[in-house]
């Protein structure tokens, strides 16, 4: 019996210290379910996830490579001449997923990770046909693989929630077209059987 709890703990011990934890979402959204279950890869992704947060449809951008993020970054900072400093360059490495305009892109920094993630700090980027700040980053963090010599191309995720109606989701998709993006990953939930 001494030797079964041992190994029990053992193995209690190696799955805590082998788990990740997931990582709080600025904006979490309640996705359609699917019994699909293709995984998203975990390196050259770039989630848009479209939802409602304070009665306002937002969108968030998310990008898994670090390199990517921070090229993408010195475009926009290029584009919208903002300068960030390199301990805000830092920051931003370390940021999954945002939801500002570029320009309060250094505000949100300031703040704390804990911070970041509460209702209603990040408005969402702007995607309007007069100021479609969501175009930029996807042909910017495009680009910056580029810059990275990655050997294949971004692949583009959108995580909408099961209650956003379809103008906006399309919007997204009409923004990844313009762009020559005709294949992107729509991500569900897994359901379970039907009985």
């Amino acid at each position: 019996m001494t030797a079964m709890c041992d190994v029990a703990f053992l193995l209690l011990t190696f799955f805590i210290l082998t788990a990740t934890a997931k990582m709080p979402e600025p904006l979490p959204v309640d996705t359609p379910s699917s019994t699909v279950q293709t995984k998203l890869p975990e390196s050259g992704l770039v989630t848009i996830t479209i939802g409602k947060s304070q009665g306002k449809d937002q969108v968030f951008f998310g990008m898994k490579d670090r390199a990517v993020r921070s090229g993408a970054l010195e475009y926009m900072a290029q584009k919208y001449k903002v300068d960030f400093t390199d301990a805000e360059k830092a920051q931003f490495e370390l940021i999954d997923e945002f939801g500002v305009p570029v320009e309060s892109l250094k505000q949100l920094l300031a703040l704390k990770s804990s911070d970041r993630i509460k209702p209603g700090i990040q408005p969402g980027i702007p995607y309007d046909s007069i100021n479609n700040q969501l175009q930029d980053w996807i042909q910017y963090a495009r680009k910056a693989n580029i810059d990275n010599g990655a050997d294949k191309e971004l692949q583009f995720a959108i995580k909408g929630d099961a209650k956003e109606k379809y103008p906006q989701i399309k919007r997204v998709m009409d923004i990844l077209q313009d762009q020559k993006i005709n294949s992107f990953n729509l991500v569900t939930g897994l359901r379970g059987k039907d009985y």
